[in-house]
């Protein structure tokens, strides 16, 4: 199936003005995305701020109720490459999971690289998840009914807090709604991302950007905590929906680790939306396709918190 036209129109915009990855900074990067955050959003029964005191720092959260009652929840871990992106830069998208899956979304801003470098990201998705966990009475939120979910390198970060929850025998998430997520590979470099290399807003180019911010080595890249895929512990991860899209350069990497969680007895629901590309919950107001996908995930989300 060829691109969807309305994202091939927003693509034609972006490749004619690219980023000089050479001189850009950080900043200057984030700076620009956040000129892009104003769009449609959809209204929820309740929007508030707050902030998680964690030891050695404060996490600033946004939680978004479908409803005024206690609730089930998602903790929810945004994407950008571990080095942009924000609470605000993913408001829409947690309002309309709040809102398909009937549920409670804590948004959590983590620390970004090059400031603060891997694992800082894995540490504070870990302890925030606990934090909300133990505290969630005073949120409002179903202690035992908490799931974790993230796009891209937000996605990354929720399977591994997965993962963390095994080893530290903490409270483990009941769910994980991973969009379209960076999960690592072995072996020889997956087809889509040399069949998607450049144009399609995520690049070869720019993924290698982001993990020179993010990773403090080459060996990092292999750690399970950045490569959850190499873990010994994936049979005991929770149910999954994994969501990638055609023209991806993390499409095979997210399907194969699909394919692994099943083989070791995960539940798993995976499905490639054709036609779209990395990204495609920024979308959905204008792509009916990129809609369909998110709330096609936000079902399995539900299902998995009220059954």
């Amino acid at each position: 199936m060829g691109l969807n036209p309305k994202i091939q129109a927003f693509l034609k915009e972006v490749n004619a003005h690219p980023i000089p990855l050479e001189s850009v900074s950080p900043e200057q990067f984030r700076d620009q995305a956040r000129m892009q955050e104003d769009g449609p959003k959809q209204e929820v029964a309740k929007v508030e701020d707050s902030q998680i005191e964690l030891n050695g720092r404060t996490l600033p959260i946004r939680i978004y109720r479908s409803d005024n009652k206690t609730q089930p929840a998602l903790v929810f871990y945004h994407g950008g490459g571990w080095v942009v992106g924000s609470i605000e830069s993913h408001d829409a998208t947690c309002r309309e999971i709040a809102n398909l899956a009937d549920c409670t979304v804590i948004s959590v801003e983590y620390r970004l690289a090059p400031e603060n470098k891997f694992p800082t990201a894995v540490e504070d998705a870990y302890d925030s998840f606990q934090w909300i966990a133990a505290n969630a009475d005073r949120l409002g939120i179903e202690q035992d009914k908490i799931a974790v979910g993230g796009d891209s390198a937000g996605g990354n970060l929720a399977t591994v807090v997965c993962l963390l929850a095994e080893e530290k025998n903490g409270q483990k998430p009941v769910f994980q709604l991973l969009l379209y997520p960076s999960t690592g590979y072995i072996g020889d470099e997956p087809a889509s991302l040399q069949e998607n290399a450049e144009g399609y807003l995520l690049t070869k180019r720019l993924m290698n950007w982001f993990r020179s911010h993010y990773y403090r080595s080459e060996a990092d890249r292999s750690h399970p905590y950045a490569s959850p895929i190499r873990s010994e512990l994936l049979h005991a991860l929770p149910p999954a929906a994994i969501l990638t899209a055609q023209y991806d350069p993390l499409r095979d990497e997210a399907q194969a680790y699909a394919e692994r969680l099943k083989q070791v007895g995960v539940d798993v629901f995976v499905k490639n939306y054709e036609g779209l590309i990395h990204g495609f919950a920024g979308f959905t107001a204008e792509v009916e396709e990129a809609y369909q996908a998110v709330a096609e995930g936000a079902a399995q989300l539900r299902q998995a918190l009220y059954k």
